[in-house]
């Protein structure tokens, strides 16, 4: 099997970008790319620590992200399996990226930047949900921001409305499979949504 070894092989192959490309990016919230990433409920969360990387979706019932100020956003870290991963990552690096959806654009915007916890009462308090606070807050530092080519979400047909989900396994089952089955199972998989509502933030 071929492989590349230099990115003068890389670029040989590829050629340059359009300029569009390049001409698209901005270092801090624009009027366009504030609108498009408020409109975002979901962005993925990658990071990269010492163990290698983790990439983590971020989900909220209204925008992802609060902007501090123009160079600045925070994502409140809500409850989720509590492996910390990327909690870790940022931790110890905190190089991230995050790339925001809106259900039926098949455009993806994309930030770069670095990133912080914090745990200031004021800051996690402004994110307050049905009397819960996320247990600490991520503050990233904007790099750059552009939006992605929407070519992949097109190929994917992702916003098709089909539901494709049928016959595949379920986390209980997985779960069970992993552990030859002494978790998971039909009785994960009924109890997981009344759970998961009790915790949902």
């Amino acid at each position: 099997m071929d492989y590349i070894d230099s990115i003068e092989q890389l670029e040989a192959l590829y050629g340059e970008p359009g300029a569009p490309s390049l001409r698209k990016v901005a270092r801090r919230m624009t009027p366009k790319y504030r609108q498009w990433i408020m409109a975002s409920k979901l962005c993925m969360l990658a990071t990269v620590g010492p163990e290698g990387t983790d990439d983590s979706p971020r989900g909220d019932d209204g925008p992802v992200v609060l902007e501090l100020d123009p160079g600045t956003l925070a994502l409140p870290d809500w409850r989720g399996n509590n492996r910390l991963d990327s909690l870790r990552n940022i931790v110890r690096d905190g190089r991230v990226s995050l790339m925001f959806l809106v259900p039926g654009s098949n455009n993806v915007v994309r930030i770069n930047g670095k990133a912080r916890l914090s745990v200031d009462a004021e800051l996690r308090a402004r994110f307050e949900k049905k009397g819960k606070l996320p247990a600490t807050v991520i503050v990233i530092s904007i790099g750059e921001i552009y939006s992605q080519c929407a070519r992949a979400m097109l190929r994917a047909g992702t916003w098709s409305g089909l539901d494709e989900s049928e016959g595949l396994p379920t986390m209980g089952e997985i779960l069970a499979e992993q552990t030859d089955g002494e978790e998971g199972g039909h009785d994960y998989d009924q109890a997981w949504n009344a759970r998961a509502a009790q915790t949902m933030w």
